[in-house]
């Protein structure tokens, strides 16, 4: 989740301790009126979990990865379900883009958020400014020092509509059922500094209580939450639930309550104490505030804790967050210490990531909540590249040879310097910080500006000296887009201020920053270092394009999955939420982008239109992912060409650019049009009962396919 804290400790500065509990409760009577649809109708219970940073693939061979070290889970999975294991990522890959995406089935430019855990924006004079990502679903553009009015009134989640993006609890809630969110991305508040506000009023107490104790105020609001069906006792005015308001969502949302907050929601799914962990532990933070710990302390031990919690209290739907396992946060969920693969502390977490597995099997199982009637979801939100010396001893496995290592940490880099040593360019521009750097040019010109021009040449041309290696590395730049391949990699959005003027993407062991102090660079090791390592390291980086951050998992068990292991069949993140509505027979007021994958479902447990023509619908599947997928052959190869066309030409002469970016421009729009044609007719074999037209089909695959070779043929181009 790199940088989640940072991001928000903008506005907040501090996490705080949360209490869970363990008992059993009677199943609210709520619970009963839940209406899911899947085949069978026994589905009665749906439980998502979405890690951060956890990995099928191993990050070193002789090291087992982190789910080969969590068996309880993995044989969970494995043993009941179908673990999709040729997963992938969106881009920017990002703890809110990987979850948003994951929550929503719609790729970042159809929910505002391609750049995270925290953006860039321009304003009107061409300076930027600072967005977070994290902020509740109906919040405004969260930016922690706009003045009032704001520079940027655009929603936080703003669909391709310029409205607020449909959200993902509302099919549930529809259906009567009760969904719980345990630090989902954006489905719960998620600051005290915008979110209160947004949902309890300006001059609420709850407001008040940011002012006069804001650590309290963010451990009793932020992180929990429950969106209530209508007419939930959960959510009543007298457990202080308030309106769930969504005044964009589709078809209208009225006379729906929500209940916000550890303050709230703990009394009323846990009347009889305090909250604990799955261990038993109360669990605070070193000062005494009870209630939410801080993102980066929602271990599996907590999280889980409150997921079974909020399941024994009747709210059958519960979506929850599980922080990643190697960074030691410590106590406080303020701590980052980076550990590698294989070193003593990260084992340890994994160890214990185990046991609470473990236990919330067991206990889920002594509640009568398994996979006869329960569909769990398990996935990550993206993928990572460790940065660090190689181990010790050679060969260490981490668990007989613990591994260690002499340095640790990705390779901090001023790009701006960088670029006035290298180029003697100082033009002015900023960054959001990341191994793959959204550049914002001061002025916001447009593409073809000659000054931007020449800053995109000078990135493709980056050397510097490598501190790992101790020799000039040239290949720092490995691709660029700007905003015609933005559009293709889906990262435009409905708020123009949002788009970079390029996008740098570098090899995985730098990160990029841009500052100018210095404004150039007396040594090299001036502008590129390894930071000491302490509790505030980072060696994980992602948010690029290579294989270890694009490939993800997803596990799925319950009712109409089937028992197949493992599957390599192609996804990505977009593809989760209409495969678990498929299963839950249930549907969203807007089309995904996303497929439903029915490789690893059951033909019982799908519509009769997902069986017809079932292999020309997989291959229209299959071709649909390759051609619109932010990682399928046809945006990798583009953005091939895209990189091609930015490095070249001179400030006199950009007419190989030119003609690259009207080519790629003209196989976009081909490719959206032929999309959008592709994923109207698989959702419509989903959710609407029309089986495939195979004439059309046919013909739409053909078109695919020959708008992939064609993208192919430009990227092999000289």
């Amino acid at each position: 989740m790199k940088h989640r804290i940072f991001n928000l400790a903008l506005s907040l500065g501090m996490t705080v301790g949360l209490m869970l509990g363990g008992s059993v409760l009677p199943a609210a009577a709520t619970a009963n009126s839940c209406q899911l649809n899947s085949a069978r109708g026994n589905i009665q219970h749906v439980i998502y979990v979405q890690f951060d940073n956890t990995h099928f693939l191993r990050d070193n061979p002789n090291v087992p990865s982190d789910l080969e070290q969590m068996p309880h889970l993995l044989n969970f999975i494995r043993q009941n379900g179908t673990l999709m294991k040729n997963d992938h990522t969106v881009l920017i890959s990002h703890t809110a883009t990987g979850i948003l995406t994951s929550l929503t089935g719609v790729y970042p430019d159809r929910m505002g958020q391609p750049v995270s855990n925290s953006f860039r924006y321009f304003t009107a004079n061409g300076s930027t400014r600072t967005g977070v990502s994290f902020a509740y679903w109906t919040s405004p553009l969260f930016d922690p020092g706009n003045p009032n009015p704001p520079f940027d009134t655009t929603p936080e989640m703003i669909n391709e509509d310029g409205k607020i993006a449909p959200a993902p609890w509302v099919p549930y809630t529809r259906a009567g059922c009760d969904f719980g969110a345990v630090a989902t991305a954006n489905t719960i508040l998620e600051n005290t500094a915008i979110d209160i506000p947004t949902v309890f009023g300006a001059g609420s107490p709850e407001a008040q209580e940011v002012t006069a104790n804001p650590a309290q105020a963010f451990a009793d609001f932020v992180g929990i939450g429950v969106h209530c069906a209508q007419g939930s006792s959960i959510c009543s005015a007298a457990n202080n639930g308030k309106p769930d308001l969504l005044p964009d969502e589709p078809g209208g949302y009225a006379g729906y309550n929500g209940l916000f907050g550890a303050k709230y929601v703990n009394p009323v799914i846990k009347p009889s104490g305090l909250m604990t962990d799955l261990d038993g532990n109360v669990i605070q933070d070193a000062t005494g505030h009870v209630g939410f710990p801080g993102f980066d302390g929602m271990e599996a031990t907590v999280t889980l804790s409150w997921v079974a919690q909020m399941q024994e209290a009747g709210i059958p739907v519960t979506y929850a967050y599980i922080s990643d396992a190697h960074d030691g946060h410590g106590t406080s969920g303020n701590i980052h210490f980076a550990y590698g693969p294989g070193e003593a502390g990260y084992v340890q977490q994994l160890q214990d990531y185990d046991r609470a597995f473990q236990k919330f099997f067991d206990r889920l199982a002594a509640d009568g909540i398994n996979k006869s009637n329960t569909l769990f979801v398990f996935t990550v939100d993206e993928g990572d590249h460790f940065v660090g010396d190689a181990p010790t001893p050679a060969g260490c496995d981490g668990v007989s040879t613990p591994c260690t290592y002499n340095r640790v940490g990705e390779i901090n880099a001023n790009l701006r310097a960088m670029i006035a040593t290298q180029f003697g360019d100082t033009t002015p521009f900023t960054v959001h910080s990341d191994d793959a750097p959204t550049v914002y040019v001061d002025g916001n010109p447009g593409r073809t500006d000659p000054v931007l021009r020449q800053l995109e040449r000078e990135s493709a041309q980056l050397s510097w000296l490598n501190p790992y290696t101790g020799q000039v590395q040239n290949d720092i730049t490995v691709a660029l887009a700007d905003p015609v391949q933005e559009k293709t990699l889906h990262m435009v959005t409905a708020d123009p201020a949002r788009t970079p003027s390029f996008t740098l993407f570098a090899d995985p062991d730098w990160f990029f920053f841009a500052s100018g102090s210095p404004a150039t660079c007396a040594t090299p090791q001036t502008c590129a270092f390894i930071p000491a390592r302490t509790n505030q390291s980072f060696a994980w980086n992602h948010g690029d394009i290579q294989d270890e951050i694009a490939t993800t998992w997803v596990g799925y068990v319950g009712p109409g999955v089937r028992n197949l292991g493992t599957s390599d069949v192609w996804t990505d993140h977009t593809d989760v939420r209409p495969t678990m509505m498929t299963l839950l027979g249930l549907h969203d007021d807007y089309l995904h982008d996303g497929r439903t994958v029915v490789e690893p479902l059951y033909d019982w447990a799908v519509p009769q239109s997902l069986r017809a023509h079932r292999e020309t619908l997989l291959r229209l599947g299959a071709t649909y992912k390759q051609l619109n997928a932010a990682f399928g052959t046809f945006a990798m190869d583009t953005l091939k060409v895209s990189t091609r066309a930015l490095a070249s030409g001179s400030a006199a002469d950009d007419q190989v650019y030119n003609g690259l970016e009207s080519r790629i421009e003209a196989l976009t729009a081909d490719r959206d049009a032929l999309a959008g044609q592709m994923k109207a007719m698989l959702s419509a074999a989903a959710f609407d009962g029309q089986a495939l037209n195979q004439r059309q089909a046919e013909r739409l695959i053909e078109q695919g396919k020959k708008l992939l070779e064609h993208a192919h043929e430009l990227a092999q181009q000289d």
